[in-house]
Order: structure tokens, then sequence, then C-alpha cells
């Protein structure tokens, strides 16, 4: 876990120190609370820093053996949870959250030593000291790592409120609100499709009572954030859709569902197969860029969805079969000649190929990558999944117009995700130039190439 950590190759430790290692940081996904930023908030202990919301740790402590009220429980201390997680951490050797706990530890605080039962104390009140400073501030961890600009992730009806006072307050790290209307397509629960209707006029100014109405709502909302700095929109989808469907079969859908009935598989089919389009051409019109992550099996322990509710570390890999839908969808799309920037992320690695070849079918020479593929996504964010995805699109596409990663987290200390993909990226890079599959005497072009995929192909993809 020294400076060299990754880098396997004397091309690989010139790419990363030369070059990855100086590029500023655009976060262009993620789950900030906006209100922290906004507030510049200064963190009580390591454990709400690290350890609130962080499903990924949540799983692992669970895996260990640790009773839940260690993890999640609101009468116990921060110190007995952070405890845990050190009980835990050695037996986390091979799993990502290995390197990211020290990767975090010694970048965010300078801390070198390894984490452990034996360290936990002293590291606990190191770094409980440091988070009382104004470096360690949400927005200090964000100027110390570097940030540029991040997006983050905001429903139609948010009123933006914490990013105009970012942006009023002359913050110069810019947060940009992404567009994420799942709710406008959630008609599995009539009730809950209802109330999401009367937040969303609400929002909007305006009554919402039919199609017409709901799509006017949304193009209304959609010039807001448009107003307030949104260049992307956001979609977390089980899979695509794209099931046939006519404009009157939509407006009858929704007057079922709207007035209060459930909806056959079929008729959820059309209406979600419905907004997609109607999504997509309204991120076209705008000039927005489309993201849609897809592929996860959501709360699959009802028992603890009901007691701890979503996003609390019991989601899976789907099994996935999408190719045929995807290609309908983008094909709608093109064929119309309305398909905006999109980038598309898989979470089961079975669909790596399929994505790679998917998004060369719809480039059309416009601007570089305009299609592309995301990097690995959740359970995909380490080195293997990493390195899978990057020789597949390698393989199958161009690694050189790739726009590289971000940190899809909630946590201000996970940045150092940006340097672990760099070193991999480097590390990929260099070892092919070791092993004379690329040119030694090509070097300051795939620096540039480093560089690229880092920091400016999203600058310029995104054009922040």
């Amino acid at each position: 876990m020294d400076k060299d950590f990754l880098l396997q190759t004397d091309v690989a430790k010139e790419l990363f120190h030369q070059h990855a290692a100086k590029m500023p940081i655009i976060d262009y996904h993620c789950h900030l609370i906006p209100s922290m930023v906004a507030n510049d908030h200064k963190f009580k202990s390591i454990t709400e820093a690290w350890l609130g919301g962080d499903h990924y740790k949540w799983r692992a402590m669970r895996t260990n053996g640790i009773d839940e009220k260690y993890i999640t429980g609101e009468n116990t201390s921060d110190w007995e949870k952070f405890e845990k997680w050190a009980e835990t951490v050695p037996y986390t050797m091979r799993n990502p959250l290995y390197q990211w706990t020290h990767l975090e530890l010694r970048t965010a605080f300078g801390i070198d030593k390894i984490l452990s039962p034996a360290t936990a104390r002293e590291i606990y009140e190191e770094c409980n000291e440091k988070l009382q400073t104004k470096e360690f501030s949400a927005r200090g961890l964000m100027r110390k790592y570097h940030v540029e600009t991040v997006c983050t992730t905001d429903d139609p009806a948010d009123s933006l409120e914490y990013h105009q006072a970012v942006r009023k307050d002359g913050f110069e790290i810019k947060m940009l609100p992404t567009w994420r209307p799942d709710k406008a397509m959630a008609v599995e629960n009539p009730e809950a499709f209802r109330s999401y209707m009367e937040k969303l006029g609400a929002a909007a100014d305006c009554s919402i009572s039919s199609f017409t109405d709901l799509l006017a709502a949304l193009r209304k909302r959609q010039d807001f954030f448009a107003a307030n700095g949104c260049k992307l929109s956001d979609h977390g989808i089980e899979t695509f859709y794209a099931t046939p469907y006519t404009p009157t079969e939509i407006t009858t859908i929704f007057n079922k569902v709207y007035g209060g009935k459930m909806l056959t598989p079929e008729e959820v089919l059309k209406f979600k197969s419905a907004m997609m389009i109607e999504f997509a051409i309204m991120d076209w019109e705008k000039g927005w860029t489309q993201q849609f992550h897809y592929g996860a099996m959501r709360n699959n322990n009802s028992k603890m969805f009901h007691k701890l509710g979503p996003d609390t570390g019991f989601d899976s890999i789907a099994s996935s079969q999408t190719a045929q839908e995807l290609s309908r969808f983008l094909d709608t799309l093109a064929s119309q000649d309305k398909l905006t920037k999109t980038i598309l992320y898989n979470l089961n690695p079975c669909d790596n190929e399929m994505i790679a070849t998917m998004i060369g079918n719809f480039q059309d020479g416009t601007m570089p990558g305009k299609i592309q593929w995301g990097s690995g996504w959740w359970f995909l964010d380490q080195k293997t999944g990493m390195v899978n995805q990057m020789n597949a699109l390698s393989l199958l596409g161009l690694l050189s117009r790739f726009v590289g990663m971000l940190t899809d987290s909630r946590s201000f200390l996970s940045y150092p995700r940006h340097e672990y993909f760099r070193r991999t990226l480097c590390d990929l890079i260099g070892t092919d130039v070791e092993n004379g599959e690329l040119p030694a005497s090509e070097l300051p072009f795939l620096g540039q190439m480093v560089e690229d995929i880092s920091y400016n192909n999203a600058k310029n993809y995104f054009k922040f």
C-alpha cells in the first residue's frame, strides 16, 4: 500500500506519478447529500464519516458475524461501531474493502497503520481529532482530493435549494444536480404513484391528472434543473423497457393507475417503455447526457427492508437478458435522430461484451465516444471488475475515448476510488508496454491517454 501500490512496472509508475496523479477529479455521478456541502458539514466522528450509510461495509460486518446493533443500531455508540468495523477489517483481506480502507486512511488522514483491534483506538482518536478541523469538513475533504465538479442525484420534485446556496456563496467546486425521474414511471403501486404525482405537480405548480399533464410537469421541472446547471439524467432500472405501445394505450394506462387500480404486468411494461422514450427525448432536446444503471436485484431480504428501508446492503446482481430490449430502445431513438449522449452501466459482468459491442452500433461520428460504457459499477467497481471492463472496451471499442471513473458514493471519503481506478488503468497499460504489446516509443501519447481517461475526456464530454 505504498506510493507504488498496484503499479507493477516502471512504465506504470511513470504513467501514474507523472500523468494520472496530477489530474483533478470530476465525479459525475455520486449520491452526496447536497445539504452537507451547502452547510460545510463537520463530522462528529470517523464513524459518521466512514460507516454512516456505507452498505459495502455493513454487508462485510454482517458476514463477519457482527450483531446488527453495531451496524445500524441507534443506541450503540460511535466507538462501539468503529471497534466492530476494526474487528472486521482483518477478515476483509482480498476484498477491495481492505485496500479502500487503508487507502482512505492514508490519503485523507496520513495514517499508514494497519487497522485492526490493536490499533483501533489510536486510529479512531487521531481521525476524530482531525475531523474537528476545517480541513476535514465536507468542503475541506473535497478540496483535499482536488475535486473540480460533483453531480448529485436528485428527484424532479427536489427544490435544489442547496445547489443554489452553494453556487451563491461562491464555493469554487461545482455541485450540479442530476435528473433522476425514476418515481415518475414507478406504477407498480398505484397509491404511491398518485402521491408522487401530487408532489411533482406541487413542485411544478400545476395539476397532474392526465398523461399529457405529467409530461408537461416533467418538462417544466427539467427547465428548472437546466437553469440550475443540470447536464445529466440518471435512471436506475432493473432492465431496459422496449415493449411496443400506442399513445392511446398509455393514456388509458395512466388513467387506470392514477385512479388507484393495479396494472397488469403488460401494462406496467408498456408504461415504463413509453416513459423511457419520453425521458430520452427530453434529454435530447436539452442536449443532456442520459445515464442508465441497470441489473440490480434490490431489497431481497424483506424482513430487513421493512426494518431498515432500501439501500442498506440487501441488494445483489440480477440475471440479465437485456440485449434485445436495449437495442430496440436505442434504435427507436436513433431512427428519429433523437439519441442523445448516453452512458450504460451494467451490474452483471455477463453483459460486458454485449455492452462493449452494443455501444458501437450507435456511434454516429458527431463526437468521440458519444455512446459510452460506464465504469465498473457497484459490485464491479474493484480491480478485477475494472480490468475486465477496460479489457473488453479495449478489445471491442476505444479505451482512449473512455470518460473514466466516478464514486457512486454518499461518502466524502470515497474520492480515493478515483486514485484506485487510475492506478489500475496505469498498471494495465504499463504491463502492455513492458510485454512489448504497446510501443515504448509512444509513451508521450500513452501519458496523454491516461490524462484523458482520468479527466479530460469527461471534461470535454459533459462540458462542465
